[in-house]
């Protein structure tokens, strides 16, 4: 396997660093998103072997293979044997059509498997003592409330939420803005879009990082996305392990800001068996329109009913890129990509339910029109589902005619009270905000 991995810039223009280092800065000085140089292989026998093999077996394979020397690796897969203590279980809709489930860990969202596998790399990669770590996340959902939930009170650390207002479900918001301690929730007036640049601005911004120890957790830190491959791969395992279908799975990726479809490329690098990919989005298509025409032209996001997909201009195409090698034939090859309306939505959502009995949020119901427009007979797929539909409770609960049940977990945070602080989208104002958080 694997052990002289580093992490490289998809600029070209920062020297290579190790896995720590790269977490640690989350975007490299040049602006670039790290990539692992190589992505590591897994051998034939794991592979072999990989029937039946839980989340933690998986991901303790994979972490370790990123580390850039032998403690690092150590240190890696002891994080994620420890870190992911939740399934992502796969259910059968059809005879070729499967929904893997991703909304069974604390947030009842998959951002889970990064928030939770960060911030206990935080806790034991990044042992510099001398200044509180600043983590800056832009969330359009359910990163912040993964992000809030797995660092909340995480020594030597601290958080600040950017959000868009009006634009995250009333469960989200109550998810992430209100835990106060060392969470900070920002209600930016604007989009995601709007929230994502003052990050960037931040990580640009020479003389804030002199002096503020700045990070990442959105999945521009390759510490978010690494777990994200944790769970393809566990899902090719539940695949083996009931011996169905003969070829391996298409894998139908809802996507936003492009993170997830990232992970799932890289887990196919690392010799993941896979019949394609499937970017499904809303109304916010630049990527779609990408492999239609060959621009990517991104604009200001649009409001969807899927609103952790209402990205106008997703930083991950930056990684995909990478990877194709800048090559739109290539990323045609492994990457198809497919939009859809509000009401193709809800109908899908009402559809699903009288069909199978089964509740979709709007991301997954995405997921499964795209599934719908590009299944074949002989190709099987697979439909990652990103949130719980009771976290859409407001567009859910209309499309199959009854109340979608509310777990303990979320019904919970509804009492409590909302402590967020609202901004413009003026970064001299983020500027001055992030530096008065006592750190």
């Amino acid at each position: 396997m694997n052990r002289s991995i580093r992490m490289i810039s998809t600029r070209g223009e920062s020297p290579a660093v190790s896995f720590t280092k790269a977490m640690q800065q989350g975007l490299a000085p040049d602006g670039g998103l790290y990539m692992p140089d190589p992505v590591p292989t897994l051998p034939i026998s794991f592979w072999n072997g990989l029937a039946g093999a839980s989340i933690s077996e998986i991901g303790a394979t994979i972490a370790s293979s990123f580390g850039s020397d032998p403690e690092e690796a150590q240190k890696l897969e002891h994080i994620a044997r420890t870190a992911i203590d939740f399934d992502a279980p796969l259910v059968q809709l059809s005879d070729s059509l499967y929904v893997l489930e991703l909304f069974h860990g604390p947030t009842l969202a998959f951002k889970d498997f990064g928030a939770r596998f960060m911030a206990r790399a935080f806790a034991k990669l990044d042992t510099r003592e001398d200044r509180d770590l600043l983590i800056l996340v832009a969330t359009s959902g359910d990163t912040g409330s993964a992000v809030a939930h797995g660092f909340y009170n995480v020594p030597g650390t601290r958080v600040c939420l950017l959000y868009p207002s009006g634009r995250v479900s009333t469960l989200q918001e109550k998810q992430m803005a209100t835990l106060g301690g060392n969470i900070t929730a920002l209600e930016v007036r604007g989009a995601f879009d709007d929230c994502q640049s003052l990050v960037k601005q931040a990580f640009s911004d020479s003389e804030l990082r002199n002096e503020l120890r700045l990070s990442s957790a959105n999945s521009i830190n390759i510490a978010r996305l690494l777990p994200q491959t944790f769970y393809y791969i566990r899902a090719l395992a539940q695949w083996m392990e009931r011996k169905v279908h003969a070829r391996p799975p298409r894998f139908v990726v809802p996507s936003g800001n492009f993170g997830n479809l990232t992970a799932g490329l890289m887990a196919a690098r690392m010799g993941m068996p896979n019949a394609g990919f499937v970017a499904a989005t809303n109304a916010n298509d630049v990527v779609p329109g990408y492999l239609k025409n060959g621009n990517f032209e991104p604009r200001p996001s649009i409001e969807t009913l899927s609103n952790a997909m209402d990205v106008g201009n997703p930083s991950n195409f930056e990684r995909m890129l990478h990877l194709f090698e800048h090559s739109i034939d290539r990323f045609r090859r492994e990457v198809t990509g497919v939009s859809f309306s509000d009401v193709q939505t809800r109908d899908k959502i009402s559809e699903i339910y009288q069909t199978y009995g089964y509740i979709a949020d709007p991301h997954t119901a995405v997921g499964l029109l795209a599934a719908e427009h590009q299944s074949t007979p002989e190709t099987p797929t697979v439909v990652l589902s990103t949130a719980h539909p009771a976290k859409f409770g407001d567009v859910v609960s209309p499309a199959i005619g009854q109340d979608v049940p509310i777990p303990d977990r979320l019904a919970d945070c509804m009492h409590r009270e909302k402590k967020s602080e609202s901004i413009s989208t003026e970064y001299a104002e983020f500027r001055n905000r992030i530096r008065s958080i006592s750190i």
